[in-house]
């Protein structure tokens, strides 16, 4: 379970049906399920009688503060309706400026990389994508250090909350030997650095960024958030917002490598809507097919492979019992591979998610972004992240599957490529990417 909780979870799904009970690190039962209904029923109709896991709230809220994703409630709804500002229409065509300016400068970064040789595709996105949501959050004067020092912190906190998470039993070592405050002293580092951009941006004019919209909103009483909370939140969209959509597009340019006909109908779309210019926020709507395509890998790769919630009170949903303080697990994974829902589930085939095809989808069994009232905040923006990165990214690259690699995902919060994906890319000329239209 420890080293692959997908693995054993589809498993016993084949075993066991959509529904059974389980006890999470051999200790904690908990109710594990595909099944659409029931995941309909705790993370929609009747969302109020569940909450995030105490592992979510305890681990996570431990080194993040409490913010949207650590809260329940008044105070999670109230928060919610104000940071949700942030991601509306307008916010996100005026942070499409800042986007495509940190993209720039992730490229020369990238551009230098590849030259060299092959890459390992994963850390490079996440350096990009990172950089991204870190400059749309506290603007362009985030410098490049401070990024690093803020990711290094948060992907070396999260490997420790998984493990934490997985493995109870170690809990009381790693308080005894010194790992839990290691991490604390690390996180303690990272709040600093961002503490101080807050602290600043108090003094100076008005930004187009997310945390203008922090330290803009307003509660009833006509109190705005403290430095605090600024931060909370502020963590907590970092953590949320960057690897998800590295995570995507890494695994989206693993199945593009062995797929020419889906790379060039993409390509295609982008040419024929872009042309040479930056993609934008009001771009994505003119995009069907590339979208498709992003479906389609989120599903064969949700980032979050699994959602759980604790039950408030008893409940029931069809023939499941769910006893007050029972652990469910939406197995994201599973309810994406099942054979029931997915004709063919292991084959990628964007065409699942094209528009004559919408009725022919079960509602819950695609969650790449969570569903209900907690689904994701920011799913359009990393729809646009994506999107963005993709578009330069293929109008500038060609690019290849370094052969003999195992690709294998690994669970962690997030489902990574285990062993990393290495890559070659070559400039793409400008008649490479004329032929693909005349074709």
């Amino acid at each position: 379970m420890a080293a692959n909780p997908v693995q054993v979870l589809s498993k016993y799904t084949e075993l066991f049906g959509d529904t059974f009970r389980f006890y999470l690190g051999g200790i904690k039962e908990a109710i594990v399920t595909t099944n659409p209904a029931v995941i309909q029923h705790v993370l929609k109709t009747n969302a109020d009688n569940y909450q995030k896991s105490e592992i979510q709230v305890k681990r996570m809220g431990h080194f993040l503060g409490k913010g949207l994703l650590t809260t329940h409630g008044e105070p999670w709804k109230t928060q919610r309706r104000l940071i949700q500002k942030g991601f509306d229409r307008k916010q996100l065509e005026a942070l499409s400026a800042i986007m495509q300016d940190s993209l720039a400068e992730s490229l020369r970064d990238f551009d230098r990389q590849v030259r060299v040789g092959p890459v390992d595709i994963y850390p490079q996105l996440m350096k990009m994508t990172f950089a991204m949501v870190a400059r749309s959050l506290f603007g362009a004067k985030l410098k490049d250090e401070d990024i690093d020092v803020v990711s290094n912190t948060i992907c070396t906190v999260q490997e420790f909350i998984v493990r934490q998470t997985l493995q109870p039993y170690l809990n009381p070592w790693f308080e005894v030997s010194g790992e839990l405050r290691r991490h604390e002293e690390m996180r303690a580092r990272a709040d600093s650095v961002l503490m101080e951009y807050i602290k600043t941006r108090r003094h100076q004019a008005p930004g187009n960024d997310l945390l203008q919209t922090l330290m803009d909103a307003r509660y009833s009483d006509g109190e705005g958030m403290s430095d605090e909370l600024v931060l909370s939140e502020s963590m907590q969209l970092l953590v949320a917002g960057h690897e998800t959509s590295s995570n995507a597009l890494s695994w989206l340019l693993y199945l593009l490598s062995s797929r020419p006909d889906c790379l060039e109908r993409v390509r295609e779309e982008f040419h024929s809507v872009l042309g040479d210019a930056p993609l934008s926020f009001g771009d994505v709507s003119r995009l069907p097919f590339t979208t498709q395509v992003i479906l389609e890998a989120l599903r064969l790769y949700p980032p979050f492979w699994m959602v759980d919630r604790m039950a408030v009170a008893d409940d029931r949903v069809g023939d499941v019992d769910i006893p007050r303080g029972s652990t469910v697990i939406v197995f994201v994974y599973g309810a994406h591979h099942a054979p029931r829902y997915w004709e063919s589930p292991e084959s990628f085939d964007p065409e699942r998610f094209a528009k004559a095809n919408e009725k022919l989808q079960t509602p819950f069994t695609h969650l790449p972004f969570g569903g209900g009232p907690r689904g994701c905040i920011g799913g359009h923006y990393a729809m646009l992240q994506i999107l963005m990165i993709l578009s330069d990214l293929l109008r500038k690259y060609d690019f290849q599957l370094i052969p003999g690699q195992m690709i294998e995902a690994r669970p962690m919060v997030i489902l990574r490529p285990k062993h990393g994906i290495r890559m070659t890319f070559t400039q793409a000329t400008a008649r490479d990417r004329h032929a693909v239209v005349q074709e």
